[in-house]
């Protein structure tokens, strides 16, 4: 199995199968809507053989591949994963079929092509899938700029209200980015021997003006991804217009680009001005944090405070991966997983809260748990686990970022740390006024309002709730996964965690 082509396989059969749902009569949207569920979960089969198949020991990066694309350039489809990209592909995998069951009603709403809607979809997954395996870096930035095409027309095409404005302006950051992310594309070219090849670039020594420029042009493209405050505001747009179940995959991993391309491109390639930058990168994470729970406490609208709560989780990611430390580097990439599953199944539950009500305002709710009260206790559990309840599994990597960046810089921890303090304000808060207190009237006359959770979105929420509960308790098998290639990472950078002191030692033989 080893000699299988997993990653070009898994990057191009949701591309084969969106062409064959596009091509469908949009006379038939129910087979359009199951061949997009049975080729996604064809494509979650062949990532659960490659999890199987991984080898926790093995090399760093596995299951590479490499075909000529344009040898005068030295560009190469040259695919590998480690266990950062292995897992992320593996969430990915889960996500899409949840989604696509979660949406089965979502294009007849916005009254246009149903097999379009599910094509665009399966084109999102390709590049998704395509951009974590890629391990050239040339291919890596053309999936990073082609993955805004299908989310483009998500947006523009079947999201709500101002989905045009919110559409123009998600693009046009990304492009920005893109640009700045060309630009240093190209320095690095010239300056490590006209390769885009990862593994070749790793080992080139690069003069200290050139790598801080060329790592600030990286930083960029993917903070705005992530992305980081100051380059946040599209995002709460963007999740508030789309489509809740494009908007659980624009949140839970196209965002995921930015943190991931930080740890497989600007600290292994630029490890220098990694270090040179990383009090830069921690304020802005830090502030990111508390500034974005502060405006999710005053938001009136569903959509856009869960976009403002992944603003401030993100914060947590940078500050774990800025740390420099495994274990807070190990959290980091678990809160990207978790995050995924947690801020995934709260946006879907809060698409289907809408879809009955009819509208995004908390205001407009009020006591609903008492018309739909298994679907109020899966948004109150999706809310705990978005503040990181222990026993969920964003407590674990939280409390792995914490710790693990306390060992290093006990004031950014501790600020960080107030973040909980207001996510359990702004959780409580929403869930409150949506879901408890005293039945808002016109609630009753609504028809949707009187419809609790049917068969399909059980089966959509009962595995990222299981998923959530399973991690929490027990999340080596990921962290497993994870480890090797986070060490592997701080090698790079030339950072080693720091030794325990003598009281610690004295206390732990104790």
């Amino acid at each position: 199995m080893s000699d299988f082509p997993f990653l070009s396989v898994l990057t191009v059969a949701p591309l084969v199968g969106a062409v064959v749902v596009a091509l469908l009569p949009r006379s038939r949207p129910t087979l359009a809507k199951q061949v997009a569920l049975g080729w996604s979960l064809l494509v979650l089969a062949l990532s659960v053989v490659m999890w199987v198949t991984w080898q926790v020991d093995g090399q760093r990066f596995q299951f590479r591949e490499s075909y000529p694309w344009i040898p005068t350039w030295g560009v190469n489809f040259t695919f590998a994963a480690d266990g950062i990209a292995l897992v992320m592909l593996m969430l990915i995998a889960v996500l899409v079929p949840l989604v696509i069951l979660a949406s089965w009603h979502d294009a007849e709403s916005s009254k246009r092509s149903v097999p379009v809607y599910f094509a665009l979809l399966l084109v999102l997954e390709c590049t998704m899938l395509g951009v974590f395996a890629a391990a050239d870096v040339f291919l890596f930035y053309v999936f990073f700029e082609v993955m805004l095409v299908p989310m483009y027309f998500l947006i523009g095409s079947y999201g709500g209200h101002q989905r045009q404005y919110a559409a123009v302006k998600f693009f046009l950051y990304s492009l920005v980015g893109g640009l700045f992310m060309l630009a240093a594309v190209i320095g690095l070219w010239v300056v490590g021997g006209k390769t885009f090849d990862w593994v070749a670039l790793s080992e080139v020594d690069i003069s200290t003006g050139a790598e801080r420029w060329l790592f600030l042009g990286f930083f960029i493209a993917f903070a705005i991804k992530a992305p980081f405050f100051p380059f946040h505001t599209w995002l709460p747009d963007a999740g508030g217009a789309a489509p809740a179940g494009a908007a659980a995959l624009l949140v839970g991993v196209l965002d995921k680009v930015g943190t991931f391309g930080i740890l497989r491109y600007c600290l292994p390639l630029f490890p220098d001005a990694a270090q040179w930058f990383a009090p830069w990168a921690l304020a802005l994470a830090v502030i990111g944090i508390i500034y974005a729970a502060l405006l999710a406490v005053g938001q009136n609208d569903l959509k856009r405070l869960v976009s403002y709560t992944s603003i401030a989780h993100f914060g947590f990611i940078g500050v774990g991966i800025f740390a420099f430390t495994t274990q807070a580097g190990t959290g980091a990439v678990l809160y990207m997983v978790n995050h995924g599953l947690a801020t995934g199944l709260l946006f879907l539950v809060v698409g289907m809260l809408i879809a009955r009500r009819g509208s995004a305002l908390v205001s407009d709710f009020g006591g609903a748990g008492k018309l739909v009260p298994v679907l109020a206790g899966v948004l109150f559990f999706a809310g705990l686990a978005s503040l990181a309840l222990p026993g969920t599994a964003p407590f674990v990597s939280e409390f792995l970022v914490l710790i693990g960046t306390f060992t290093v810089n006990k004031p950014v921890a501790v600020i960080a740390t107030l973040g909980i303090i207001l996510a359990a304000a702004y959780v409580l808060w929403m869930v409150q006024r949506t879901t408890q207190g005293t039945l808002n009237p016109a609630l009753t006359e609504i028809d949707g309002m009187k419809r609790d959770l049917n068969l399909r979105e059980k089966v959509v929420v009962a595995p990222l709730i299981a998923l959530i509960v399973l991690l929490g308790f027990y999340p080596k098998p990921v962290t497993d996964v994870i480890n090797p290639a986070i060490q592997a990472t701080m090698e790079d950078v030339g950072r080693t965690d720091p030794a325990p002191s003598a009281d610690t030692v004295q206390e732990a033989s104790r």
